[in-house]
């Protein structure tokens, strides 16, 4: 686990500390996203708060696994992916210096910010931590909300803006990696889910892929936009079973056996309904799987090989 290494070995309490706050992303959903950002001066107290948040989530992982389409990490866990495979260095190259005229120095720069970003430098290494905001830094909350402080025993009227630093962090990149511990934040700040969204639409258009099928529009019908199912035909794609004849012949010859209710053409073309569609995704994905010690069938988030 060389990046988690390198997140532990990181040194946080002498770094520099930066905060940079995001609107974006900017940009058609389909094109690569735009990323504006402004550098937020800080006190020391501040500061402290921003490092002591990055300690504490930093020591909650205690693994690093390989990111999936449908993998989830645990409180214990982040998700690892190549920076290379997301747009996080468009993330970095936002917040290369703090010069001035990308200061934020009024509180309409602040305001509406969808995510900030914690930057860490120490020598030569940088540390980004990401974290999406709260409803606290939107105008909507600010204008039907009043604020109030208790102070000596009574309450008075405190006007002026509030903005909340969460206690935790949604992913971090150092280097060449990114570690993932909230996946849905992960997608909508890197756009993954427009990712998920073009390789479904090139799926469509792979010959392969809907020569296999009577009609595609009941399982483009069934996907919509839904991230998870987004999340499932991307995988579909990636493992590519439904290029491989055999493994389409023994679909068609034991899945009833299987408990699936697919129905075929005459001519072996899977006939999507939208009764069968979660089936025939579930069986793209190669996610039922028979056990050959209690004798029974289970749907699987994840199916990986073990050789033996």
């Amino acid at each position: 686990m060389p990046v988690l290494n390198d997140l532990r070995d990181f040194n946080v309490d002498e770094a520099q500390v930066s905060l940079w706050v995001f609107k974006g992303p900017n940009g058609a959903a389909g094109e690569q996203p735009r990323y504006s950002a402004r550098w937020v001066e800080t006190t020391d107290d501040v500061d402290d708060i921003l490092k002591d948040t990055v300690v504490s989530e930093r020591a909650r992982i205690e693994e690093a696994i390989d990111y999936g389409l449908l993998v989830q990490n645990n409180e214990a866990s982040a998700m690892q992916i190549s920076k290379d495979e997301t747009h996080a260095d468009l993330l970095v190259q936002a917040v290369a210096a703090e010069v001035a005229q990308k200061r934020a120095s009024a509180e309409r720069h602040l305001m509406n910010t969808r995510f900030y970003l914690i930057k860490l430098v120490h020598e030569e290494k940088v540390l980004h931590a990401v974290r999406r905001t709260s409803g606290a830094w939107k105008t909507k909350r600010t204008r039907s909300m009043r604020s109030f402080v208790y102070d000596e025993h009574r309450l008075s009227v405190d006007d002026r803006p509030h903005f909340e630093i969460e206690k935790s962090i949604d992913y971090f990149v150092l280097g060449d990696e990114l570690l993932i511990l909230n996946k849905g934040s992960f997608e909508s700040t890197l756009r993954y889910k427009a990712a998920h969204v073009e390789d479904f639409s090139e799926l469509q258009l792979e010959n392969e892929f809907s020569s296999a099928f009577m009609d595609l529009a009941p399982l483009v019908a069934h996907v919509g936009d839904n991230k998870i199912q987004l999340r499932r035909v991307s995988a579909i794609r990636q493992k590519g079973h439904y290029r491989d004849a055999d493994f389409m012949d023994r679909l068609r010859r034991l899945g009833p056996g299987l408990g699936f209710t697919i129905q075929f053409a005459d001519d072996g073309k899977i006939v999507a309904t939208a009764e069968t569609c979660a089936e025939i995704i579930t069986a793209l994905l190669d996610h039922r799987l028979s056990s050959a010690f209690s004798i029974r069938t289970y749907d699987v988030p994840s199916a990986t090989q073990v050789r033996v």
